[in-house]
């Protein structure tokens, strides 16, 4: 079952504190990244309802839905009060929290913004659409297979566990998956990003690197490498391609009624029925 939390206002601490974290200002440095997205979200947009469930979580806004990955741990949680009726713009300050709850939240309400189709289709986003594999199977053209062709001989990192990682090494990629919790052959303990992204050929971030803050020093690894940001909490913002990122593989909601259901009850078809993936590649100049 999924948990709602606060939805009620006016409990625990923080029920009327603004949402802000000194010394982090500014568009230098490692936090320049985040305020840059949320520089772009415009004055005037609500959050009209909001649930941090137990694997998936979700933001509403006057502009849409943007959903995020559950991520736990860090710091203790401040901000317990209602956000429904807080500007988005603030809201979406969460995604600079330490404690990754509230980071959840934070990078969900960027999602409410940045992840919605009247602003990604302009753009050129593509949607993943299933193909015919020479087995017979059937698989979603997503941001691995579009890359099929890129990892025969070279040095592929991939950030985070995504399903069916031997894949990549069908592919010929000479592959490293960098893991907290290593239980995997293939798995590498996540330190390692210092030794092995410099001199990777190509990367696979998960967006949960945007929740626990390691998404900047990543990137900044990975200067001479193609860099593909991939999954559900990936914020679709054109700022995370001045900062190294050549393709977004992320998720639009496409059934905001489905998507609730699936938070709140940790249950029904979240892939496929609730969200839709889709991928949005670097304009080269």
């Amino acid at each position: 079952m999924g948990r709602i939390e606060d939805l009620k206002g006016g409990m625990g601490t923080g029920a009327d504190t603004p949402i802000a974290f000194a010394g982090t200002e500014g568009l230098e440095g490692p936090w320049g990244l985040y305020n840059q997205m949320i520089d772009g979200i415009p004055e005037g947009i609500a959050v009209r309802d909001y649930c941090l469930g137990t694997h998936w979580s979700y933001v509403e806004a006057d502009s849409g839905m943007g959903i995020a990955w559950t991520a736990g741990g860090g710091a203790k949680r401040h901000y317990k009060g209602d956000l429904r009726g807080r500007p988005l713009r603030e809201v979406a300050q969460l995604a600079k929290s330490w404690c990754f709850e509230e980071a959840t939240l934070g990078i969900a309400a960027l999602n409410a913004w940045y992840s919605q189709r009247d602003k990604l289709d302009p753009l050129g986003a593509r949607y993943d659409e299933p193909v015919d594999l020479p087995d017979g199977t059937r698989r979603k053209l997503d941001a691995f297979e579009l890359h099929a062709d890129r990892m025969n001989g070279k040095k592929v990192v991939m950030v985070g566990h995504f399903p069916h990682p031997e894949r990549l090494v069908e592919y010929g990629a000479d592959l490293t998956i960098l893991e907290r919790n290593c239980r995997d052959e293939l798995d590498t303990p996540d330190p390692a990003c210092e030794y092995v992204v410099p001199c990777a050929d190509l990367v696979f971030y998960t967006g949960v690197t945007l929740i626990n803050k390691t998404a900047p020093r990543l990137l900044a690894l990975a200067r001479d490498a193609r860099v593909v940001m991939v999954g559900p909490s990936v914020v679709m913002a054109p700022a995370l391609f001045d900062r190294g990122v050549d393709m977004l593989a992320g998720s639009v909601v496409a059934d905001p009624e489905k998507a609730r259901f699936a938070v709140q009850n940790g249950a029904g078809q979240f892939f496929g029925e609730a969200l839709s993936m889709l991928y949005l590649e670097k304009i080269m100049p």
